[in-house]
């Protein structure tokens, strides 16, 4: 059997699209958009059009994209950044961060309260309920800045950022979301919210590796934490990688216009996939069944199941998986995003299944069908 690669949520292949519009970038159009002559100005129309295409599909004006080095470095800018500018101030910073955040904002979170800041994580239940009062609590204190990730990378979970950031905004307070697994998935328009930063990155929306963005909405101060220029309005000094910024907005404008017609299907395959397995394999959990979830994530624990036996096992039979977030990937450790979830009722082997373009009903079906004959297996060579 052909491979079958549903591992969509860590890494996707870069679009036809995508490499056709980068390709005179890499050649010909090769230009430094900070040079003054013609090959430096048509780098920069390049570049110019790269962040109208990709503020168009965002819903939000050109001079608030600024084009950066990959996700986890937008959500660092924004931390990070957003802190920077409370320090300046004299105030101890403030964080506040839901407890299934991706490491890029806990772990940036965390270094602000190792600085003198302080960070307040709050709780998240197995139906995706927020504690609200804890929540509430913090803005009280008027925190530099709120984050909470649209959509969990390893379970799927959607949190409700919009109406966050709603509560942030009347709090007087900044919110950031880490939209990297939202945007193409479900409806992104960041200019309908009260959205004041977001985070997206290319390589999950099938353009290149090393792209990303961070939206920073018009007024809201961000203090840069790499310098050395004056590109993408100080905040990112560097040569900028226009033939990647360009593949980055194909990306991103692809993503957005075939979003609907594509959550519609991954739904319809993520369901098929959840049930088959639930009827075949009657005691798995899957995480996050009583939340909103979103199309292309399904996540499971198997009792008694070991983890590594799971995963290799199917990749033996040609399925890609993963256990949790690629970031993670080689270390054996418990997910955060389970515990904060579940607590101790986290417990057996998680298998995450992400969908994408690529994936099919045939693909659905036989993914099924290696699991259980995978599980059957380990559960024939435990028994005594």
């Amino acid at each position: 059997m052909k491979p079958i690669y549903l591992d969509y949520a860590a890494t996707t292949p870069v679009r036809e699209e995508v490499r056709k519009a980068m390709e005179p970038l890499l050649s010909d159009e090769f230009g430094n958009p900070s040079s003054r002559h013609r090959w430096g100005r048509a780098a920069t129309a390049r570049l110019e059009e790269a962040r109208e295409r990709s503020a168009a599909a965002l819903g939000v004006a050109p001079p608030e994209v600024l084009f950066i080095r990959g996700g986890t470095e937008s959500d660092n800018l924004a931390i990070l950044g957003r802190a920077a500018v409370w320090s300046a101030r004299g105030d101890e910073p403030l964080v506040v961060v839901s407890a299934i955040e991706h490491r890029a904002v806990l772990e940036a979170a965390e270094s602000v309260a190792r600085s003198g800041g302080e960070c307040v994580v709050v709780g998240v239940g197995r139906d995706g309920a927020l504690d609200e009062d804890a929540l509430r609590t913090a803005l009280e204190r008027q925190p530099a800045v709120v984050s909470m990730m649209w959509v969990n990378n390893e379970v799927g979970l959607m949190l409700p950022v919009v109406e966050v950031a709603e509560m942030a905004h009347a709090a007087g307070v900044v919110f950031h979301t880490d939209a990297v697994q939202a945007v193409g998935k479900v409806p992104v328009r960041l200019g309908d919210t009260e959205i004041d930063l977001a985070t997206v990155t290319g390589h999950k929306i099938y353009g290149p590796k090393g792209t990303g963005l961070l939206v920073v909405r018009r007024g809201t101060e961000v203090a840069p934490r790499v310098f050395g220029g004056g590109q993408e309005q100080s905040l990112r000094p560097g040569t900028e990688d226009v033939a990647g910024a360009v593949g980055m907005s194909v990306a991103v404008e692809l993503a957005t216009r075939e979003a609907e017609f594509e959550a519609k299907r991954l739904t319809t395959l993520r369901r098929q996939l959840e049930e088959s397995l639930v009827a075949e394999l009657g005691s798995i959990t899957v995480h996050g069944a009583e939340a909103k979830r979103a199309p292309h994530i399904l996540s499971i624990g198997i009792p008694q199941a070991d983890q590594e036996v799971m995963l290799a096992g199917l990749d033996l039979e040609g399925i890609a998986v993963s256990g949790g977030s690629a970031c993670d990937s080689g270390a054996v450790v418990k997910s955060h995003v389970l515990l904060a979830m579940y607590g101790d009722d986290a417990r057996g082997a998680t298998v995450r299944f992400s969908l994408g373009h690529g994936t099919t009903a045939d693909h659905i079906h036989a993914a099924a069908a290696a699991t259980v004959a995978v599980v059957r297996r380990a559960e024939a060579a435990a028994s005594p």
